[in-house]
């Protein structure tokens, strides 16, 4: 190390940590009683350690503690004293709930979220747009019940997770999370949903509900999916109809329809908008929606947002470990899951703090080759090769750079 090394007192990992508010933490502790059955992994050391993992790409404990001892003297600040033994991990990973994570990922979305939203997104005239899809991550049966069919090789059946997401539009982050066995139905998810009158949702043809879709219209909760081919309606008004012009794009045809469904065994009717939409490229998608306000063209716009959310999670599956567990049990696994979600917000928050054009890919590398560099965290993403210098060069000599 140069002797004109500026230290600043922490490393980057301590200065991430320290974007989780203590007070936060110490009330997760007490209200779930975390720490009552553990002596040598504090719920405090267990965080530090898997954001340590999760940040440094780790595939096994035995990497992640190992690499802890690195750490060893320079994180006391934040708590971590000494590096936790990996059979002291594994317990804690098996019998320490997974909800304590869960609920603190939830509070630091709370309190960023105000902070990371951008109240415009281009193209739309709506405020409050949500996004709902689901991802699977794939895993041995043994973990949880398989899907599918028996393999007729011998080998073992694929079981997974399902990983269900509710996300927010404006601010690129998971707004709620609900973690399934692989093989349950999508549609399932909605039913677990709580969204404020005027909000709009956004999903694909999968989430066909439609007694939920008739909730959501008492509630003025609007939605905009694409309809099922094999769906059964009738229509009712044509409001446009270009169908028979040539090369025409975008709006073809808009109508009035109605579905029919069962609820409480009575036979039921919700009135629907049909939005017909040609691409550039001479794709047709039919789009429904129970919102007879917004432009056929605004509600083609909305579902083209939908495509945010599979940015989402090729975002978390790229840069973070979920192809490797640090457990077998579904406990440990919704723990690194849930911690994944943690410091995937942590790294917006940093990028929208620094205000950086690094990609989200290119900031999570540098953050994880530097992770125990003595350097100022934001100084160091927003331009990284001058806070480099900064912290490295003599006084007299950085005024040249």
């Amino acid at each position: 190390m140069s002797k004109y090394k500026k230290s600043i007192g922490q490393p980057i990992l301590g200065q991430i940590f320290k974007l989780i508010p203590k007070n936060v933490t110490k009330e997760l502790t007490a209200k779930y009683k975390s720490d009552k059955h553990y002596k040598s992994v504090k719920f405090n050391t267990h965080l530090i350690s898997s954001l340590y993992g999760v940040l440094t790409f780790c595939n096994g404990l035995r990497e992640l503690c190992e690499g802890l001892l690195g750490c060893e003297g320079k994180l006391n600040h934040i708590g971590l004293i000494t590096a936790p033994a990996r059979s002291s991990l594994s317990d804690a990973n098996t019998k320490r709930s997974y909800l304590i994570f869960e609920a603190l990922y939830y509070e630091l979305l709370k309190q960023y979220h105000s902070f990371i939203s951008d109240s415009r997104l281009k193209g739309l005239s709506i405020k409050n747009l949500k996004i709902i899809d689901s991802t699977t991550i794939r895993l041995f049966s043994d973990i949880l019940q398989g899907v599918g069919r028996n393999p007729t090789d011998g080998s073992r059946k694929k079981g997974g997770l399902k990983v269900h997401t509710l996300m927010n539009a404006f601010s690129g982050v998971a707004e709620f999370v609900r973690i399934t066995a692989a093989k349950q139905h999508d549609r399932k998810f909605l039913l677990h949903l709580k969204l404020q009158p005027q909000s709009f949702i956004v999903f694909d043809k999968a989430y066909n509900l439609y007694h939920q879709f008739s909730k959501w219209t008492d509630q003025q909760v609007w939605f905009v999916t694409r309809m099922k081919d094999n769906a059964v309606y009738h229509v009712t008004k044509v409001i446009k109809d270009h169908s028979k012009k040539k090369n025409r794009i975008g709006v073809i045809k808009e109508q009035y329809i109605t579905i029919g469904f069962k609820q409480d065994n009575q036979n039921c009717r919700l009135t629907l908008r049909r939005i017909t939409y040609k691409t550039d490229d001479n794709k047709v998608y039919v789009f429904l929606t129970n919102n007879f306000k917004l432009s056929a063209q605004e509600i083609a716009n909305i579902y083209k947002c939908r495509w945010m959310i599979e940015l989402l999670f090729k975002q978390i599956k790229q840069n973070f470990p979920l192809n490797y567990f640090w457990g077998n049990s579904s406990n440990a696994i919704k723990i690194q899951i849930y911690t994944v979600l943690i410091v995937q917000l942590l790294m917006v928050v940093i990028r929208k703090k620094t205000e950086t054009k690094k990609s989200f890919a290119n900031m999570i590398t540098v953050i994880r080759l530097h992770l125990m560099s003595y350097i100022d965290l934001f100084e160091f993403i927003k331009d990284t090769h001058r806070a480099w210098r900064k912290a490295n060069a003599p006084p007299n000599l950085f005024s040249k750079i």
